[in-house]
């Protein structure tokens, strides 16, 4: 047996793979796209296994921990995207980028955008801190 052809068929799925993971936007498309890299990494594993001939088929055991690795990282990852879609309502990766929580009352200025004691600007990205403790307090109360 040739080892171009499944050596060009595995480069041929890794490369889909990896568009799938660059191009796509959709949580799901993203795992499938990363399945078919590992298995693109599979078939390589096998063919050269056949290739060497070796005698203990290292190759092919190896694939059955990839393909048992690659089960666990489909289950994890699909409870983490049902996980995400329920809490946020869409499982487009460009809307989840800003997962980390805030704390919107200490980066609001005040609505003239001007400190009151002495008519300063505050500085872009810092929140003011009379200005934030103020409204902190009005939100908790």
């Amino acid at each position: 047996m040739h080892l171009a052809y499944p050596a060009v068929l595995a480069a041929l799925l890794f490369c889909i793979g990896l568009y799938g993971v660059l191009a796509r936007r959709n949580a799901i498309l993203v795992l499938m796209s990363v399945e078919l890299m590992l298995n693109a990494v599979n078939l390589n594993l096998v063919a050269f296994d056949v290739w060497l001939r070796d005698t203990i088929h290292s190759g092919q055991a190896l694939t059955l921990f990839t393909i048992a690795i690659a089960a666990a990282e489909i289950g994890i990852g699909l409870a983490i995207v049902l996980a995400v879609y329920r809490n946020r309502g869409t499982s487009d990766i460009d809307r989840l980028r800003d997962t980390a929580e805030t704390d919107d009352a200490e980066k609001l200025p005040d609505s003239a955008g001007t400190d009151d004691a002495d008519g300063t600007v505050p500085t872009p990205g810092r929140a003011d801190e009379k200005t934030g403790k103020t409204k902190k307090a009005e939100a908790t109360t």
